[in-house]
């Protein structure tokens, strides 16, 4: 019976996280300014950080696969309400695959230390893996199916993330913040500490 409580509040946890990412990648549907040269921010990064910390890396990582094949097969979670199959070809693809890698790794560097430093580390290292893969994703897809690669350097391809890496390098810092004042406050209480 406590193991059947303990699974169904993983699992509403959990949906709350891919309602929050949902959310989070469509932000600019409540603030249409929000944008950088017509490419909409999202709050992705910061949410997929906080689902590694929150959650561990078992269930942040099937929270952000959860999203990803709500999105591949229709439901209107990525950003720009975009979803089905055809995401797969977008430049920007590589960024939510790297959502589950982030989530995963993030969760176990904090599973057995919760100090704000270790925090820090684990967002920062998460922010990382979100941009080596995104990034890299987005050359390869300019240049081997977009067709619209041609002249754009790899360093160029760095270049033209910063003003989004600016942005998710602070939330990145807020998510390590907010986590660590929830986990302070209300997280080691709750049940989802208390099964770790």
């Amino acid at each position: 019976m406590q193991h059947s409580r303990s699974t169904a509040y993983e699992i509403t946890i959990g949906a709350l996280f891919v309602a929050l990412m949902a959310i989070g990648s469509n932000i600019t549907a409540f603030a249409p300014f929000l944008s950088i040269m017509n490419v909409p921010l999202t709050l992705q990064t910061f949410v997929a950080i906080l689902a590694g910390i929150i959650l561990g890396s078992r269930l942040g990582f099937f929270s952000m696969f959860v999203y990803t094949v709500l999105g591949l097969i229709g439901a209107p979670v990525f950003a720009g309400f975009k979803g089905g199959m055809g995401s797969l070809f977008m430049p920007t693809f590589g960024f939510i695959l790297s959502f589950m890698v982030l989530a995963f790794v993030v969760g176990k560097v904090v599973e057995n230390r919760r100090s704000f430093s270790v925090y820090m580390i684990a967002a920062i290292v998460g922010l990382v893996i979100n941009y080596v893969v995104g990034v890299n994703w987005m050359y390869m897809a300019l240049h081997l199916w977009v067709g619209e690669g041609s002249g754009i350097g790899y360093a160029i391809a760095w270049t033209s993330m910063t003003p989004f890496l600016v942005k998710d390098l602070a939330l990145t810092i807020l998510a390590a913040l907010f986590a660590y004042r929830l986990e302070k406050g209300v997280l080691h209480r709750t049940p989802l500490r208390r099964a770790a």
